[in-house]
């Protein structure tokens, strides 16, 4: 397999497993449904019109369309990179969490008009955001980047060190 391929296939594949979550939870539940699973931990399906942390929720709608373009910018310039770096291993690998997860929430925004949530985490009445495989395969995905931005600088040290 061409190894650019292989994070295309990556990035189709939490594409994929992000869209059938979120039917699921639509086929399973009506909007603000809360379903426990544990202690800590509720499906809920909720409906976001904003970005992380429902930031601009609450604007007129013009919102989407921004997200939407925002989206589509990040996934050429994600392409871009992992195009030009397909050995990179951690990075393509990182890149390419977050262009699924990009996609993932892109389609829900051209397809609802808003992104479907439904993870729930909580603890002593605290409740995280809710939020869905996408969201949590860009945090990932941005997670490893960092990682690897550190590594890249170590690595890079070695070099001139001349070890």
């Amino acid at each position: 397999m061409p190894s650019r391929a292989r994070w295309y296939l990556l990035a189709l594949a939490v594409a994929a497993a992000d869209y059938a979550s979120k039917l699921a939870v639509l086929a399973s539940l009506a909007p603000g449904e809360s379903r426990a699973l544990a202690p800590f931990f509720n499906l809920v399906l909720v409906f976001n019109r904003g970005a992380a942390f429902s930031f601009l929720a609450g604007a007129d709608g013009w919102q989407t369309l921004l997200f939407a373009a925002i989206a589509v910018v990040a996934a050429i310039v994600v392409s871009a990179l992992i195009h030009r770096n397909p050995e990179k291993r951690l990075f393509c690998g990182g890149l390419a969490l977050i262009l699924g997860g990009a996609l993932g929430n892109l389609h829900d925004r051209l397809v609802y008009g808003k992104v479907v949530d439904f993870l729930d985490f909580h603890a002593a009445g605290w409740h995280w955001p809710a939020f869905n495989v996408a969201d949590s395969a860009i945090t990932l995905g941005a997670g490893i980047l960092i990682v690897e931005s550190f590594l890249h600088d170590r690595q890079a040290g070695d070099e001139k060190r001349g070890g």
